[in-house]
């Protein structure tokens, strides 16, 4: 069955998982290598595998398309937990990952936006998870 990630799993995947290496964005801390954003896009969304990917093999997880997780967005909680869930209800899902027409500040893999679900836009996608 496919379905949206959560914010951890997305986050984790992000950052490369067990192969993290601290980088800023998904796989470097130079955005350009990894990422279309608002300074070198063209203001255009661009085929995936175009740029470098992840330690994980994962493409353009910085970048291109804003991509929406399952989580309801709200605070997180201040103790470190692992694999955390959001909230359990609310107003708007969880944005990340930054896109063609963003910032390179919105295009890091900390940072988290939200949409509300009937929102659309040229810049917004997103990226299934295969649960088993």
């Amino acid at each position: 069955m496919f379905r949206l990630p959560t914010e951890a799993e997305w986050e984790y995947a992000a950052r490369g998982g067990n192969k993290s290496r601290g980088y800023q964005y998904s796989g470097s801390n130079n955005l350009s290598n990894v990422a279309w954003y608002d300074d070198n896009s063209g203001w255009g969304t661009h085929a995936v595998g175009t740029k470098q990917p992840n330690k994980l093999g994962i493409y353009d997880m910085s970048g291109n398309v804003l991509e929406w997780c399952q989580d309801w967005y709200g605070e997180y909680n201040s103790s470190s937990l692992v694999n955390p869930t959001g909230a359990n209800s609310g107003s708007y899902r969880v944005i990340r990952g930054g896109s063609w027409r963003g910032a390179a500040l919105i295009c890091r893999s900390s940072c988290r936006y939200n949409y509300a679900p009937g929102d659309r836009g040229y810049d917004l996608g997103l990226r299934l998870v295969l649960s088993e």
